[in-house]
């Protein structure tokens, strides 16, 4: 995992690793994080928290150190770290072989959310906090509270702590409903944590607030029409569809039985994955969880104590030599930020400075680049700093709709337009008068105003 991800191209493939990093510039400049947008120009000093405040950090320090290989190297140890914490946990229940091939469908189910961006940043926070319920209700006990400080540190780095919240409940009602004889002091243990949790989770500099703003985000109308928030598309073969359907032939044809509290929470991930597609991640990495111990019973795989323990030392040490290796390979070759269709690099160099602080309009999957290059985007991709009544007018526009572009364009005062070739709005601008098209690539088209744009 760690050298896939390292020297993936896929890692870069979302224009959102760069305005994270941004941010993160951002918060370290200030020393503080911010409560108002200092970053677009249409909602400049709108109300907006930088809820992943934390990531965007060790990801601003990571590209101030090494550049595209330093955040390379940080998201490529937070995916490692989780695959071998998932690893260990699951041989708790399953033998060796079984746990390996559970480990690979939980994997390949998020490899398409694999990317340079917080939530795989808090992949290994949401490994413990979902291993430390299952574990839990494996040994009939109460989560243990050590586990509380895995939330905090979750909810510093993504505002997917609300789901491990509420991942407590099903766990909770298990285990309330396999004691009835002690089924009082049973919820009072787990309700005691799940306080705990929330108690934990309010500990950000943002407090309160960032228990609303995972909820707000979710409420979202327009929230589908963004790339990774669309539902599946079943035209070409998911991995989670590869996972969903060997879980069927195992309980099909093995017998497996899954208690029926972990069944509808496995529905529950399903109905996210496919209403979401980034949930194919969770689905996965849970999802595994979830299914370890009914896999173990059903099919005699169990995990055997006597055989558990130590490896040792030469694969340890052969271990931490591979890493080594890749370590020094990826700071050894170059990573320039690659001129692509997040980034459009080649395009933003021909912008010169006094064009760069005028308005812009620009397409949406571009407002990342535009915020790393210290550029105020119309639109970049915080959903929940604009809503959504700005996200159905940007929709609007493009779809294309002339006269909301033509308003959009005297309302903001825009000067020059930043659009990736098939845009609809391009040969919209090629044949207004009083336009010019002044540069163009395969990535990105650039338009301004007669008399703007010319380079000195």
């Amino acid at each position: 995992m760690f050298a896939v991800v390292l020297f993936a191209p896929q890692m870069l493939n979302d224009g959102d690793t760069w305005s994270h990093i941004a941010v993160g510039r951002w918060i370290i400049a200030q020393r503080a994080v911010p409560w108002t947008d200092p970053f677009s120009r249409t909602f400049a000093g709108a109300p907006w928290q930088a809820h992943e405040w934390l990531s965007e950090v060790m990801m601003a320090t990571a590209y101030q150190l090494s550049g595209v290989a330093g955040v390379l190297l940080l998201t490529g140890g937070a995916a490692a770290l989780t695959v071998g914490l998932l690893a260990r946990h699951l041989l708790i229940w399953l033998a060796p072989q079984a746990a390996a091939i559970v480990l690979v469908f939980a994997t390949v189910c998020g490899a398409s959310s694999l990317l340079a961006r917080p939530h795989v940043l808090a992949l290994p926070a949401l490994e413990l906090w979902g291993a430390g319920l299952a574990v839990a209700r494996s040994r009939n006990t109460v989560p243990s509270f050590w586990l509380l400080p895995v939330m905090t540190l979750w909810a510093n780095l993504h505002g997917g702590f609300a789901f491990g919240l509420a991942l407590v409940l099903p766990f909770a009602l298990e285990a309330v409903v396999a004691n009835p004889a002690a089924r009082w002091r049973t919820a009072g243990g787990w309700g005691l944590f799940l306080s705990g949790a929330f108690a934990a989770a309010i500990l950000t500099p943002y407090g309160w607030h960032g228990l609303v703003l995972p909820v707000r985000l979710m409420l979202l109308q327009h929230l589908g029409a963004i790339g990774e928030w669309r539902s599946m598309d079943f035209s070409v073969p998911q991995p989670l569809e590869i996972a969903l359907l060997a879980l069927l032939y195992a309980c099909l044809t093995r017998g497996v039985r899954i208690p029926p509290i972990r069944l509808l929470l496995l529905f529950g991930l399903l109905h996210m994955a496919l209403q979401h597609s980034r949930h194919q991640m969770l689905a996965g990495l849970v999802g595994a969880l979830v299914v370890a111990e009914p896999l173990a019973a059903g099919l005699g795989v169990r995990a055997d104590a006597r055989a558990a323990g130590g490896r040792g030392a030469v694969p340890a040490l052969a271990g931490a030599a591979s890493l080594l290796v890749m370590t020094a390979l990826r700071l050894g070759i170059p990573a320039p930020i690659p001129d692509g269709p997040t980034f459009p690099v080649a395009a933003l160099a021909q912008v010169p400075p006094d064009l760069r602080a005028r308005p812009v309009f620009n397409d949406y999957g571009f407002g990342g680049a535009l915020m790393f290059e210290g550029i105020r985007p119309f639109i970049d991709a915080r959903a929940e700093l604009y809503g959504d009544e700005p996200l159905a007018d940007y929709l609007r526009i493009v779809r294309p709709d002339a006269a909301a572009f033509d308003d959009a364009l005297r309302r903001n005062g825009i000067d020059w337009t930043i659009l990736p070739p098939g845009s609809s709005l391009v040969p919209l601008l090629d044949g207004r008068p009083g336009w010019r098209r002044w540069y163009a690539d395969r990535f990105a088209v650039l338009h301004a105003r007669d008399g703007l744009g010319e380079q000195p």
